[in-house]
């Protein structure tokens, strides 16, 4: 059984940074996509970005620039650091991960971090 660990949001001022982590554990596996999105009140749950094994990453257009997804394969961590935020990345983060166990692969999610921007 993998679980999901997420950990570094927090409380932030305007142009300030985070670096979201996501740790994988549980199993023998290999990520093959990693994805991040976010909630904010009363909106939908949104993609931020993305990375596929082996293809190009995917970054929506409100945090390209500054967000960037990476991973640490020896730690089975996936990143998000977050640059220049603002209020408007407010928000619940959660981790979405594909991992392949052996032939087959399994969709899994974090618990979710809260980030707040604010002064």
């Amino acid at each position: 059984q993998v679980q999901l660990v997420e950990s570094g949001g927090g409380l932030v001022q305007p142009g300030g940074s985070l670096r979201l982590s996501c740790a994988a554990s549980g199993s023998s596996f290999s990520i093959r996509t990693m994805r991040w999105y976010r909630q904010a009140p009363g909106k939908q749950r949104e993609l931020v970005a993305m990375h596929n094994s082996g293809g190009s990453d995917y970054y929506a257009d409100s945090v390209s620039g500054r967000f960037t997804i990476s991973k640490d394969n020896a730690k089975n961590t996936v990143y998000l650091q977050m640059n220049s935020l603002n209020p408007e990345d407010t928000a619940v983060y959660y981790c979405n991960l594909i991992l392949q166990v052996l032939t087959l692969q399994y969709e899994y999610w974090g618990q979710g971090t809260q980030v707040t921007v604010s002064s």
